[in-house]
């Protein structure tokens, strides 16, 4: 039976996808294309920490010892993240942010109905709660595709280039390691590579639809959950934890 402290790492996997990626979509507050968009992604960003908070307060339980969700969020260094690769790249252009949000959501939506039936209650409860924010965000990912894809020459052609860009860092999101393999056989993780199918029909779909080509790029890169990193989480990480970095046990 796995303890509380691989249970908590596996926690914090999620956590730290979920406080990352929501990051990079609040950079877009009042930088989007026009106000409605602007509206919605900032909202989607807050759905995005909502679900980081519940999963770091549920580690920090864990864990014990006083720890807290912002000892997770504000406290640990870059090579202590766990997060998807994916999830850290630079905000990039409009076309990225579609393209990255679409082809992560299309991953989570699957991800999140399996953990439902998790053997852990709280994993299961937090599922729960964060499959219908999934459910509206892939929707909405899959419209800006079809919008953009099938749109104007430009835009047809800046969704191809983030399509090969973020292509190679998806495989990422169907690895699994030892600590997620003796999870699984104990029903509380979820095995990825069991949806890797639905996933790859979804995104197919709608990239046919948007007159888009599946890419067929063979590269990929790993790391992210054992705590290797691109340069940019530090940058993005220099700008989430300055307050209490600055000031230790800052309260508002």
């Amino acid at each position: 039976m796995s303890d509380n402290a691989h249970i908590a790492k596996y926690v914090l996997r999620l956590a730290d996808d979920a406080l990352v990626l929501g990051h990079r979509l609040s950079e877009w507050t009042s930088r989007a294309p026009f106000l409605e968009e602007d509206l919605a992604l900032t909202n989607v960003a807050l759905d995005f920490v909502g679900r980081a908070r519940m999963y770091y307060q549920y580690a920090a339980e864990l864990t014990g010892g006083g720890a807290t969700e912002d000892t997770f969020a504000y406290t640990r260094d870059a090579r202590e993240f766990s997060n998807l690769l994916l999830c850290e790249l630079p905000r990039g252009d409009f076309a990225f942010s579609v393209v990255r949000q679409f082809l992560y959501d299309a991953f989570a939506l699957p991800f999140l109905r399996e953990l439902k039936g998790s053997s852990d209650q709280r994993l299961a409860g937090i599922a729960a709660k964060a499959e219908k924010e999934s459910t509206y965000h892939l929707r909405r990912g899959k419209e800006w595709v079809l919008r953009l894809g099938d749109g104007t020459t430009e835009s047809h052609q800046r969704m191809r280039q983030a399509l090969d860009e973020l292509w190679g860092y998806t495989h990422e999101l169907f690895e699994v390691d030892a600590l997620e393999e003796a999870l699984i056989a104990e029903g509380i993780a979820v095995d990825p590579r069991t949806i890797r199918d639905e996933w790859q029909q979804t995104v197919t779909s709608v990239l046919i639809q948007a007159t888009l080509p599946v890419p067929e790029s063979s590269w990929s890169v790993q790391g992210g959950r054992t705590g290797y990193h691109t340069e940019s989480l530090g940058y993005l990480l220099a700008e989430l934890q300055f307050m209490q970095r600055a000031y230790p046990g800052l309260r508002w």
